[in-house]
């Protein structure tokens, strides 16, 4: 599968697009106001200790404190000996409040929620991710040949200068030589030494280490066998990452190629158009087909209906059909909107057993490509299939929108009768309290053009049970559901 990176810069905002095989699948996002903290090591403040919750609260400098569970904080070293299954100290007695704490942060702020961070510091690099304080040495599971596992294994054991200093090799490492696992070695040994060093001298709740930009990012974790080209639209962003890849990913500079085109380099594989669809909850298949998803804080459901699709055989050979075409769909979607957490699929339900089985399968192959980890159970007994991918950064939708002010969020607004209807019975309340002369009710046009033109009847009817005059007043920039009922 051909692999192509379209890269937008602007100098507020710079986007990269991941197109395979002409389909956009991934979008990621970085505004200059607005940077991704992942990976960013902060010299943070204990705000408040939790024991109830055993986990505290972690002053980075940001809006927001960052949130640290007890699993995330590391252990001192008297107790790093510890038998193995051992009870976990409480957090009261790890930390305390206003004690300097380096944290490094493990997922960006979502939502109303703060970021999440840990005390277990690492530094990646193009091949290797170093964990200054594990002595363990790890292998992506990407790399399935158990020989080739061992031989990076046994390289880095031998090269590496403290044996208290652990090592993941990334799914990259596959197939390296020494020579190249060395120098990355050496990379973050300076790495960890500067950050050592900005550690001791750093004021509170200030940055001491951050990671690579988006692009560079990007040029250091890509799967480079399947990258066929890579097409930048700004000439000093070209010239950047042209003198990156000579220094760390030489094989990758051919692929790169200033993009000088008057049309947007977006529009190339229609990527704006795409954009836009992701936000949109409904998503069409090409059989007429549909997915329905909506996200919210706690999870993301997805509903699958067969729409227009009506088959050439019979009712559960269109049902099969639908789903395995979904299957495909969902995977990508979920790359594309970057949605993480908790998600329920609701496929149409199928009688047949291996029809199930064979969608399960499909759906499983399809989230191979996805970078994030995913984890897929069977089909519940309600036909329902939970999955989780890893959530680390803002979905595309949390990117690009905002909650709606009109309906808060919820997606609905009142119809005009029920917000008339609760217009009435706030002036009923009034007159029953006070002793008024008449009622002014300020409102939106469409709520005072539902009382005077479609429901006058009801108009006149609840004046002569509030007993007093009710006039009405169109304000402009009141939305369906405020009003303001005054008194006189």
């Amino acid at each position: 599968m051909t692999e192509e990176l379209l890269i937008n810069v602007t100098p507020q905002e710079t986007r990269v697009a991941t197109v395979e095989n002409g389909m956009l699948t991934e979008i990621w996002i970085e505004r200059v106001r607005k940077i991704g903290l992942v990976g960013t090591i902060f010299q943070g403040t204990v705000k408040r200790v939790l024991p109830g919750m055993e986990a505290a609260f972690v002053d980075i400098g940001l809006e927001k404190a960052a949130f640290l569970h007890v699993s995330d904080v590391r252990l001192p070293a008297s107790a790093g000996n510890a038998n193995e299954g051992a009870e976990t100290p409480s957090i009261s007695r790890l930390l305390s409040e206003g004690q300097a704490l380096a944290v490094q942060v493990s997922k960006d702020p979502l939502g109303t929620k703060g970021a999440r961070v840990t005390t277990h510091l690492t530094a990646p690099s193009r091949f290797l991710v170093m964990m200054p304080y594990e002595p363990n040495i790890g292998v992506s599971v990407r790399i399935e040949s158990e020989e080739e596992r061992e031989r990076l294994r046994s390289i880095v054991d031998e090269l590496r200068f403290d044996s208290s200093i652990g090592y993941i090799l990334r799914t990259a490492a596959e197939g390296v030589d020494r020579e190249a696992l060395h120098q990355d070695m050496e990379y973050l040994e300076k790495v960890w030494a500067g950050v050592q060093k900005r550690k001791q001298s750093s004021k509170p709740n200030s940055v001491i280490f951050r990671d690579l930009p988006l692009v560079q990012r990007m040029m250091r974790d890509l799967n480079r066998s399947n990258v066929e080209r890579i097409r930048i639209d700004s000439r000093e962003t070209y010239r950047q990452c042209v003198e990156f890849c000579k220094e760390y990913v030489p094989e990758l500079e051919s692929c790169l190629e200033h993009y000088p085109g008057e049309r947007p380099i977006f529009d190339l594989h229609g990527v704006e158009d795409e954009i836009d669809k992701a936000l949109d909850r409904r998503v069409m298949l090409k059989s007429g087909g549909y997915l329905i998803l909506d996200q919210t804080e706690s999870m993301t459901t997805i509903d699958v209906n067969t729409g227009g699709f009506v088959g050439k055989h019979n009712l559960e050979e269109t049902i099969f059909k639908t789903n395995l075409e979904a299957a495909q769909a969902i995977a990508r979607q979920l790359r594309l909107r970057n949605l993480g957490g908790i998600i329920i699929i609701d496929f149409i339900d199928m009688t047949v057993l291996e029809h199930r089985r064979q969608v399960l399968r499909a759906l499983e192959k399809a989230l191979e490509r996805d970078h994030a980890r995913t984890q897929v159970s069977e089909v519940s007994q309600l036909g329902l299939v939970e999955m989780t991918r890893k959530r680390t950064r803002e979905s595309l939708e949390q990117v690009l929108c905002f909650e709606c002010s009109v309906c808060n969020g919820r997606g609905m607004q009142k119809t005009q009768e029920t917000v008339a209807f609760e217009i009435a019975r706030e002036i009923i309340r009034q007159v029953r309290q006070f002793e008024i002369d008449s009622v002014t009710v300020l409102a939106a046009c469409d709520i005072v053009e539902w009382f005077t033109e479609e429901r006058s009847d009801d108009l006149a009817e609840l004046q002569d049970f509030a007993g007093v005059p009710i006039r009405l007043q169109a304000e402009q920039f009141y939305t369906r559901e405020n009003f303001d009922v005054v008194l006189q």
